[in-house]
């Protein structure tokens, strides 16, 4: 399969309709008046927030129509293919470089990482988000012989891979990439994932907590946000 061609497309049909809860989470690991990386930044509107930090944001991604609507809103942005491609970038050119859910969609997402790694800083800060293989629901679905399909989940049929936080320490530990902390984004929106009950007021509020708190159990997209030894 081309990706570059299947993003193209992706992104040509995709709406500006985002989880902003979640793209406040990430942000709120990002300072100001750094140099920023985002990575697989889609049409820039995470990007964009953090420019409005007041940083200097250079984003990424493989989909020729995703740059050029990042670039629409004001971002640097450049088409890259990490899976055939490295960054454009000098090694330990910027201060915190995110990836906001995009390592899934690789065929080779080591390398996407390693890419991630190298042009970070000494020192420096990458927050790396991902879907949470080992949600709650994932586990319920193994438990009983089953793995269905459902959009927008850690199941979607746009992931190639599939990652726990286990499993993203280890690929951060062996890259010397130290996690000081993590937490988690509950998107309690999703149909198919959540019983429907859990978006009543107070439980949801329960329920981010305990997403945000214990995001390898009960988070959909596990952060982890780690420094560059």
């Amino acid at each position: 399969m081309d990706l570059v061609t299947f993003y193209d497309d992706y992104w040509r049909d995709k709406p500006d309709i985002f989880d902003q809860t979640r793209l406040d989470i990430v942000a709120s690991y990002v300072g100001q008046g750094e140099n920023v990386l985002a990575v697989d930044c889609g049409p820039g509107v995470l990007a964009r927030q953090l420019a409005d930090k007041g940083n200097r944001v250079t984003g990424v991604d493989m989909s020729h129509v995703a740059v050029g609507r990042a670039r629409e809103r004001g971002i640097e942005a450049h088409q890259v293919d990490l899976d055939s491609a490295p960054l454009p970038f000098a090694a330990e050119t910027f201060d915190t470089v995110v990836s906001d859910s995009g390592l899934e969609h690789r065929y080779f997402f080591d390398k996407a990482l390693d890419e991630c790694v190298r042009v970070l800083k000494p020192g420096g800060r990458l927050v790396l988000l991902l879907p949470n293989m080992a949600h709650w629901r994932c586990r319920w679905w193994l438990l009983t012989g089953r793995f269905p399909y459902v959009r927008n989940s850690p199941t979607d049929l746009t992931h190639l891979r599939f990652f726990t936080l286990a499993e993203a320490r280890g690929l951060l530990k062996a890259r010397r990439v130290r996690i000081v902390r993590t937490d988690g984004s509950a998107s309690l929106w999703v149909p198919g994932l959540y019983p429907f009950f859990l978006r009543w007021p107070g439980l949801r509020q329960a329920y981010t907590w305990l997403a945000r708190h214990w995001p390898s159990l009960f988070a959909r997209d596990f952060i982890a946000i780690g420094v560059k030894q």
